[in-house]
């Protein structure tokens, strides 16, 4: 199970981040991704991550504004945003890659694209970029 926390409405310019509880099977991910996705738009990969050695991904329209991050200890990926803007407004889900058939820098490429179906989906939380 997935579990996303963190959003909300913040000023254009703003920062907030995102968190994403896994748990159970998830433990040995192979990659775990945030997504994003408005109304009347296709799915987005942002950002995805590999546990094995921290592998990253980002869209090029996050590069320098976004981070993700791992916290073993808490069974938590998290994605902090930065520099806001209203066309970051979006419903933003993590989802999990459990597939452990590619490397890891691979892995989070092809998770990020959407070039294979991910194993599970949290339930999306808002996110809304308003002054």
């Amino acid at each position: 199970q997935l579990v996303e926390s963190g959003g909300g409405v913040v000023q254009p310019g703003g920062s907030l981040s995102l968190g994403c509880r896994y748990s159970g099977s998830h433990l040995d991910y192979t990659a775990i991704g945030w997504f994003r996705q408005a109304p009347g738009k296709d799915r987005e990969g942002i950002s995805c991550i590999s546990r094995s050695d921290g592998s990253t991904y980002y869209a090029d329209s996050v590069k320098g504004r976004f981070t993700i991050d791992r916290d073993f200890a808490n069974s938590m990926v998290y994605l902090h945003m930065k520099n806001l803007q209203p066309e970051d407004s979006s419903t933003y889900s993590c989802a999990v890659d459990v597939s452990h058939d590619m490397v890891p820098f691979l892995a989070v490429g092809r998770m990020c694209r959407l070039e294979r179906p991910l194993d599970s989906w949290g339930q999306g939380t808002q996110v809304t970029v308003s002054s």
